[in-house]
């Protein structure tokens, strides 16, 4: 009954910290709309993310709130700061990970921003804040829509790019979940990837965002993420006050000739990148395997 009794106090705190939150940075997003003055849009843009900011910080408090024995494992961020452009890419679990990325590096970087998928924008006050806070709202079209959609191919890489356009004059992380859903033994089994603990990483999502701010990239921070204690259900474990362990492994790689090209065109870069990709995701396999059976 204590834990069906968080769930609800947990719950209920966080839509309220959302809803408190997303109140102002909507109003910023629309001003920045309506008066499309660059110094003004700066201003508002910092204000969004200072109570952005504001929203991991509420966040983290309820989760140390409900998880008393909650221990934070993290590694590598010492090397970072708020001024910089940063691509982040990360394994991806559960919705808490949006939370712990937000609580981990909220003092370290600039605040991340997820690339999301369209039909969050519907999703009351969530949605249209993420929408001020300029994250690139993305259209999941399959291999067989596509083909009889053609003219829809490519409408991503503009949507990145014209997302990315907005994080030019202000200092932003730009996440990317690579396997472009969030891990479940069922999605591995179907997927066969050979991995242990992920799926499959998709190279066109980072290669979009390459294409779109390579050059701006300072690095790429490559994030693992685990809860080693509560694998099956740890967003539900979260609010309940069951989490027990947080793993937050960071290492950091350069944006250098090996990961910028025309992914698009040159097909031997291509397959560069992928060979590349494929080898961070096999050590970061590793990693979480070591995490798992210490």
């Amino acid at each position: 009954m204590l834990g069906y009794l968080l769930f609800i106090v947990s719950a209920s705190l966080v839509i309220i910290n959302t809803a408190f939150c997303s109140i102002p940075i909507l109003g910023f997003g629309l001003l920045k709309f309506l008066l499309p003055i660059k110094p003004l849009q700066r201003l508002c843009t910092s204000l969004a993310n200072r109570f952005m900011w504001l929203w991991a910080t509420c966040n983290h408090g309820i989760i140390h709130l409900v998880n008393r024995k909650l221990q934070w494992q993290v590694e590598g961020v010492d090397c970072l700061n708020k001024d910089g452009w940063y691509l982040m890419i990360s394994n991806h679990l559960s919705w808490t990970d949006i939370v712990v990325l937000c609580s981990v590096f909220k003092d370290t970087i600039p605040m991340p921003k997820f690339f999301l998928k369209q039909q969050l924008l519907y999703v009351p006050f969530l949605g249209m804040a993420c929408w001020a806070l300029d994250m690139p709202f993305m259209k999941r079209y399959s291999r067989e829509y596509l083909i009889r959609h053609p003219e829809k191919r490519g409408q991503d890489l503009a949507t990145t790019r014209r997302s990315c356009a907005k994080f030019k004059d202000t200092p932003t992380t730009v996440v990317n979940y690579v396997e472009g859903t969030r891990f479940t033994a069922e999605k591995q089994a179907r997927g066969r990837a050979g991995y242990e603990y992920l799926l499959q990483p998709k190279s066109g999502g980072i290669a979009y965002t390459l294409a779109a701010m390579g050059d701006q990239f300072e690095t790429i921070i490559d994030v693992t993420l685990a809860y080693p204690d509560n694998t099956d259900q740890p967003f539900k474990d979260a609010l309940m006050g069951k989490m027990n362990r947080i793993v937050v492994k960071v290492r950091v790689l350069p944006v250098d000739d090996q990961v910028l090209g025309d992914y698009f065109n040159d097909k031997r870069y291509k397959r560069d990148f992928q060979k590349w990709l494929g080898d961070v995701w096999r050590q970061k396999d590793q990693t979480l395997k070591d995490i798992h059976t210490k």
